[in-house]
């Protein structure tokens, strides 16, 4: 049977405690808060329960790293960031640079919409994107999940691992597609990669030829020569897709893009509003339909 997302994330953190370090956050062994993505490990094995109060947890995690752990933080929805923050971007992130001493933390932040209210939903990877000492990254399968942990143990900066919890029973990669002159390209971030794929093998069958040109780093931005190509054939320029709001890593990307090619790159990410708890006042990420529909305005269809 095909690894999960959620199986490899458990192996890797059971890996990870094997060699002595520690996975720090709030119900990790209790309730399904962290979306099963934990083996059933106890605090003997590694596992630190901390208190509710996220405001403490990233002053505790940071202190951990600089004292010379390389703990994994998990953060069980993305909007509790704001909470953590403070003390991450201004210490952990900021260490190696002013007193010459790495703080390696792995921070696994979860996101996810529906019906969870204003408070804890949605990706907000942008807090940490516009930050130094940070490297942000967000994987949707097995192999990316793998390569992002690999990366951070070779490394000694802070790594942010924006997830999503509806990643999690994925068993297969993602790649790209890639036409020798589109109509569009597609450049999705997160959760959106899935809707993207999807929506790119519908607008074929109508005739559309849309590139699908996965990002699976936020930070550091590498706009690869073959993904400037599909950009620079593409009749109708390009689309960032996110999870999160505009203004923020899908902005600066998109930003980034139009710099190296002489191409429109639009935005197409969470409305400008907080989420509510029912689904007529709910914020969620572009789906399949909407990409579908945003594709063809574009390209006059």
């Amino acid at each position: 049977m095909a690894k999960t997302v959620r199986q490899t994330i458990k192996d890797i953190t059971r890996h990870h405690l094997g060699n002595g370090s520690k996975c720090y956050g709030q119900c990790l062994t209790a309730v399904g808060w962290v979306g099963g993505t934990l083996p059933e490990l106890y605090e003997e094995d590694g596992m630190v329960e901390l208190s509710m109060a996220d405001v403490a947890g990233g002053g505790i995690v940071t202190g951990a790293a600089l004292a010379g752990e390389r703990p994994i933080y998990v953060v069980r929805y993305q909007g509790f960031q704001w909470y953590n923050s403070p003390i991450i971007a201004n210490y952990a992130m900021k260490s190696k640079e002013i007193w010459q001493r790495p703080c390696p933390l792995l921070i696994r932040s979860i996101a996810m919409e529906g019906g969870i209210g204003p408070v804890a939903g949605s990706s907000h990877h942008s807090i940490y994107q516009r930050m130094p000492g940070v490297k942000v990254i967000s994987p949707m399968t097995p192999d990316e999940y793998q390569y992002a942990y690999d990366q951070f143990m070779k490394d000694d900066d802070v790594y942010y691992i924006s997830e999503h919890r509806k990643s999690y029973d994925n068993t297969e990669e993602l790649e790209n597609i890639i036409h020798d002159e589109a109509d569009i390209t597609l450049f999705p971030i997160s959760i959106t990669r899935f809707a993207a794929q999807e929506a790119a093998r519908n607008l074929e069958e109508k005739g559309l030829k849309v590139n699908v040109v996965h990002q699976l780093w936020i930070k550091p931005f590498d706009f690869k020569e073959e993904w400037q190509r599909a950009l620079s054939s593409s009749k109708h320029g390009g689309i960032v897709l996110d999870d999160d709001y505009e203004e923020g890593a899908a902005s600066s990307i998109a930003h980034r893009m139009m710099m190296d090619v002489d191409k429109k790159v639009r935005t197409f990410c969470l409305r400008h509003r907080t989420a509510g708890f029912y689904p007529t006042v709910d914020n969620l990420p572009p789906n399949t339909s909407q990409i579908e529909e945003k594709v063809k305005e574009i390209c006059n269809v």
